[in-house]
């Protein structure tokens, strides 16, 4: 800190209080740590991803073990639904049990599996496709964005649902339709249509961006395109792309649900040690024609499916206010 000397006196100390600039990243993420709610949609993001990774550990039971004379069993905490089928909860089956005896609790923690790798695997794909696409017809311009964005107006004209069920339907019972139970088809059919959105909103940015001084500058000293996309452009229009990416994430979970249970999702698994054994949609379909027998068949999921896309909507939420150019040095 800067100091002014008196004459026959102690250096006496600058009152100017001088502060370091930060970089939009530091300020971005002091601003989320500060949204309570931003915090506990990173915490439940978190643990399902803790339970998707280490399911086979948690899981009390094999998720596929049939308990012969054990079927419909309630919760073991909550013995009021007994009322239902006459049987008591057993304490080593917390959720209860299903139409064939198979322990819920332990289908549920495998069925995170699926909805935390359709938050992944999907979203990279979509997101490697629109940002490229949206790079290139913003930046190029003429032709080349013509035909891009005629594309894209055509993908963006299916209705997403009504897409995902007729791919599901028709490829199904196809090579495809068999990878890794079905899985490999989801994640194609989810990411087909899934790119439009990103893809639009990078052209846009990029279109501004590209027009200003540091680009040309770029452009003046011999700067070929793609350095020019990857270093200059892309960088400073992360922020957008992060917040749809973040609020991309639950569309695909529910997307993935209805799926399920409408029974085009995810194959039933024939061993535990597969990767995906169920997923949370199927354990829905599965328990809504016996919701009066065992309400947690259905009831279950259904919270595990509400709850992490609550958590993706809140952390999405604190993204977009945290990464707002607007909010740089409040709070």
């Amino acid at each position: 800190m800067a100091t002014a000397t008196v004459a026959g006196r102690r250096p006496i100390e600058n009152t100017l209080n001088t502060k370091a600039p930060t970089s939009l990243w530091v300020d971005a993420w002091r601003r989320l740590v500060r949204n309570k709610a931003a915090m506990l949609g990173l915490v439940i993001v978190l643990l399902f991803f803790f339970v998707a990774i280490f399911g086979p550990w948690l899981a009390p039971h094999d998720p596929l073990q049939i308990n012969s004379g054990q079927d419909f069993l309630p919760p073991a905490w909550a013995p009021a639904w007994s009322i239902n089928t006459g049987k008591v909860g057993d304490p080593q089956f917390f959720m209860g049990t299903d139409t064939i005896g198979r322990d819920v609790w332990s289908r549920l923690i495998y069925g995170a599996r699926v909805s935390m790798v359709v938050a992944i695997v999907p979203t990279i794909i979509i997101t490697v496709v629109g940002v490229i696409t949206g790079l290139v017809a913003g930046f190029f311009g003429g032709t080349v964005d013509n035909l891009l964005m005629r594309v894209t107006d055509i993908v963006y004209s299916f209705p997403d649902l009504l897409f995902f069920v007729v791919i599901m339907f028709a490829l199904r019972g196809t090579f495809i339709g068999e990878l890794g139970n079905g899985v490999f088809l989801l994640f194609v059919a989810l990411a087909l249509v899934g790119w439009v959105g990103i893809a639009r909103v990078v052209r846009g940015q990029t279109l501004s961006i590209k027009e200003k001084e540091f680009v040309e500058a770029s452009r003046s000293i011999g700067g070929d395109s793609r350095r020019i996309m990857s270093k200059h452009i892309l960088p400073n229009i992360l922020s957008p792309i992060i917040i749809i990416v973040a609020f991309s994430v639950p569309r695909l979970i529910i997307a993935e649900a209805i799926l399920g249970y409408l029974g085009l999702g995810l194959r039933p698994g024939t061993s535990s040690s597969e990767f995906f054994v169920t997923s949370w949609g199927s354990m829905m379909l599965e328990g809504q024609t016996a919701i009066n027998a065992q309400p947690f068949m259905l009831l279950a999921p259904a919270i595990a499916v509400a709850l992490v896309v609550m958590g993706f909507t809140f952390l999405g939420d604190g993204l977009r206010d945290a990464l707002d150019p607007r909010m740089r040095g409040t709070g």
